[in-house]
């Protein structure tokens, strides 16, 4: 037998759970359709983005021409050298664009404040390549090691914001990964 308390709050007990269902169901709605898609990479300057496309696109093709995809052999120090003069010249393919890129400022505040931060995180992946050819010139053969940033691989967070951005050609070369 029922009584009067029992309905109340067996109602006041559905009605949370359909206020709780409807409130879930208005979170995905919002996520899925209302809220707004921008990326926090992308600086909102299209016209810097080809820009810098194009530089690095030259960049890319000039890389290309180098590729040198003999087998070398590990136990020899003048092969390691000859591997070495290839990857500072890919890298200098690289740099190049990067230091024209860094001369052309986006014309929007977010970009002004996010392309720096990406010249000096692409700064210290030339860096990284040039290590590496350093130490093949040494003699030792050991795999491409890049620095880390915030837990993520560098190159990872360079070509986020490339992509995010219309530079395709722009993310690190993937010449010495494994």
């Amino acid at each position: 037998m029922e009584t009067r308390g029992t309905r109340v709050s067996s109602g006041i007990w559905r009605a949370v759970k359909v206020l709780g269902l409807a409130f879930v169901a208005w979170m995905w709605f919002y996520g899925f359709v209302l809220a707004p898609r921008e990326s926090m990479n992308n600086i909102g300057d299209a016209q810097w983005g080809a820009r810098a496309e194009t530089r690095c696109a030259t960049a890319k093709a000039a890389r290309s021409a180098l590729a040198d995809l003999s087998r070398i052999d590990v136990d020899d120090p003048a092969a390691l050298r000859k591997k070495a003069d290839v990857v500072d010249a890919a890298t200098d393919t690289v740099e190049q664009a990067i230091d024209q890129i860094s001369r052309d400022l986006p014309s929007t505040d977010k970009g002004r404040a996010l392309v720096p931060e990406w010249i000096s995180d692409y700064r210290t992946y030339i860096r990284d390549r040039r290590d590496y050819a350093d130490t093949l010139r040494g003699g030792s053969i050991v795999e491409f090691s890049e620095s880390i940033e915030e837990g993520v691989p560098i190159s990872e967070r360079l070509a986020k914001f490339a992509r995010e951005n219309d530079m395709k050609s722009c993310q690190p070369p993937r010449d010495l990964q494994a």
